[in-house]
């Protein structure tokens, strides 16, 4: 049995690669390039989906976050057409497969929220598009969403922020907190509604695996904190102080003013509904998370 992951070989794809592996699936990674275990997007468009394959993951996406690319029209136009392009040919594959395979996962993001220091989201809310994550999240989800008369079962997964020691915001910021520079990000009161890399792959496989599993799911841990009990919770996991705040300015010249507002703003998202599916967290507090994020 084959799974097909559109986007396997970046950071959130790498993991889910390695757990469906150990459990048995062989999986096929959709990429640009040529390399071993995948096929490129022209492949899929001319070939299809094998006729093993029992689940297609969408993850696709250039990284939204990234030092000193700012969020020009251009760049928000790559970020956009890298993950509803790609979703939409995986969508494809799956309606025009001889043999559907069983489900459809696809990610997108808790910036479906509208930031609030005080309100609570679960799967059941709906938002508005109030700036340009959230019109993303929008058009991504649509771009996912399969025929009403299909036979493959859907999942999105609303991902909150990963983390993980081998990609996503830890990367940007784990000199700078060895380095004994770190501290709350601008007031540090804004939420952040974090996952650890292995219960978000444990989340995606989980969806896979159990047919009762529908629909939208927030991949978000159970317990979210202010931004600033994060930084003091991987401070203290590195031994090192956590004193220097990060003023707004400079993530605003690191990032763009736009971009920078993610980790300056937040929204407070609660898995519910994937807790009401059976889903158990490996690592449900920050303080286990940060464990793992310091070799």
């Amino acid at each position: 049995m084959s799974i097909v992951i559109g986007g396997g070989t970046g950071f959130i794809g790498r993991h889910v690669s390695r757990l469906a592996a150990s459990k048995g699936f062989k999986v096929i990674s959709v990429s640009r390039k040529v390399a071993p275990n995948c096929m490129t997007w022209n492949d899929l468009t001319r070939n299809g989906l094998p006729g093993d394959c029992v689940a297609v993951v969408s993850m696709s996406g250039e990284p939204v976050l990234q030092p000193f690319k700012k969020w020009t029209d251009e760049f928000k136009a790559t970020i956009k057409d890298s993950r509803i392009t790609y979703t939409k040919a995986l969508k494809q594959a799956i309606m025009s497969a001889a043999k559907p395979p069983k489900v459809f996962v696809s990610l997108s993001g808790i910036g479906f929220y509208k930031d609030d220091l005080h309100k609570e989201y679960t799967e059941n809310d709906q938002c508005e598009p109030y700036n340009f994550l959230s019109e993303l999240t929008k058009e991504w989800e649509e771009a996912a969403k399969l025929p009403d008369n299909s036979s493959t079962r859907s999942v999105i997964v609303r991902t909150g922020i990963v983390l993980g020691k081998d990609g996503g915001v830890i990367q940007n910021m784990k000199m700078q907190f060895y380095l004994g520079l770190g501290g709350p990000i601008g007031s540090g009161q804004q939420w952040f509604s974090w996952i650890h890399i292995e219960d978000m792959a444990g989340i995606i496989l989980y969806a896979i695996e159990n047919d009762k599993v529908t629909g939208i799911l927030n991949g978000t841990a159970p317990n979210p904190v202010r931004s600033k009990e994060f930084t003091k919770a991987y401070s203290s996991a590195l031994w090192r102080p956590h004193l220097i705040p990060l003023p707004s300015f400079v993530l605003n010249a690191v990032f763009g003013t736009e971009a920078g507002t993610i980790l300056m703003e937040g929204q407070k998202v609660l898995p519910k509904r994937t807790l009401e599916f059976g889903y158990k967290f490996k690592y449900p507090t920050i303080s286990e998370a940060c464990k793992l994020l310091t070799s």
